[in-house]
């Protein structure tokens, strides 16, 4: 009897173990088939471009996308090769680009064919590149952006899903962004209210002031829906020329909370802290200046760099 129950009990294990390898197996199953379908397409496909008709071919892997990584990186998407101006590059997406060859911003012919690319995004205005729209066609598929795409981070998104067959995911990412702008627009109303909000990008000896759409100003005001202080609202909608702000004009700035955009060892820095007049002004006065020593996600428009200016806005502003 004892014999018997002993083999009884290896048979219904056997089985426990058979059972739960086979859901293991089809656990993984599920999960692969829930990858690929975020993964680029296989077969080619031909799409609408500002310069016409664009066959682009399945299987696309080694691309470039200058100054606009931020949406092939949201599609989980790496690129060959990273815009950048001598060593400048966008430092906000530096902890997923940092292995990433530089490609200068003017696109030298040379440069692009050797990164042996076999796709081409490229802004609306090509006026910048050092080559010709057939050119960059010679070296690999070359597709165009209009003006919009290139202009709404939103669309280039959305672009993009269809040009690498991600649509999918570019549906989950804008529905993600979303969430995170309704969770964080709560947050702030909870925590400034009606307060009004000032961003200074400081460059140099130079101050520029945040007009209401430009950059990163567009999530604070449209999106987030935080007030603008009167002189931004002065400024009206930005020109495609930012102009700096003298320190005279600066000091009338009546903000409950400002932002400096400035790395450590910016001149302006030490300028503010010796004005007499910026240092009488509201934010200064109550404590409420907050200096950011990475400002590249706030001068530039993307998922990952609007994600990154609401994090920098709640880690101050609700904490």
């Amino acid at each position: 009897m004892r014999q018997l129950n002993r083999s009884r009990v290896l048979i219904l294990g056997s089985l426990l173990l058979l059972t739960l390898l086979i859901t293991a197996c089809s656990g993984s199953d599920g999960d692969s088939d829930s990858s690929n379908q975020d993964n680029q397409r296989t077969s080619d496909v031909t799409l609408n471009s500002a310069k016409g008709e664009v066959t682009i071919p399945g299987k696309t892997e080694r691309i470039i996308a200058p100054f606009h990584e931020d949406s092939l990186l949201a599609l989980g998407v790496t690129p060959v090769a990273k815009w950048a101006i001598g060593q400048t590059v966008q430092g906000y997406l530096e902890d997923q680009l940092k292995e990433v060859p530089k490609l200068e911003w003017n696109m030298p012919q040379e440069q692009v064919l050797k990164h042996e690319p076999d796709l081409l995004i490229l802004e609306n205005g090509m006026d910048s590149y050092e080559g010709a729209y057939e050119d960059y066609q010679k070296i690999a598929p070359t597709y165009v952006m209009t003006e919009e795409t290139t202009n709404n981070w939103r669309k280039q998104i959305d672009t993009f899903g269809k040009i690498l067959g991600k649509e999918s995911k570019a549906d989950k990412v804008l529905n993600q962004y979303d969430d995170k702008v309704a969770n964080a627009k709560e947050t702030l109303n909870h925590a400034i209210g009606e307060e009004t909000v000032a961003a200074i990008w400081a460059k140099g000896d130079q101050f520029f002031l945040f007009e209401q759409n430009r950059h990163s100003a567009e999530v604070l005001y449209s999106e987030l829906g935080i007030n603008q202080p009167e002189l931004v609202k002065e400024l009206g909608k930005a020109q495609s020329q930012w102009n700096p702000i003298s320190m005279e004009k600066l000091s009338q700035l009546k903000a409950d909370h400002v932002f400096i955009l400035a790395k450590e060892d910016e001149p302006g820095l030490q300028t503010l802290k010796n004005s007499s007049v910026w240092q009488r002004t509201p934010a200064v006065e109550n404590g409420n200046v907050y200096t950011i020593n990475e400002p590249s996600n706030w001068t530039n428009r993307g998922f990952f760099a609007s994600k990154k200016t609401i994090d920098d806005v709640l880690e101050t502003l609700a904490e």
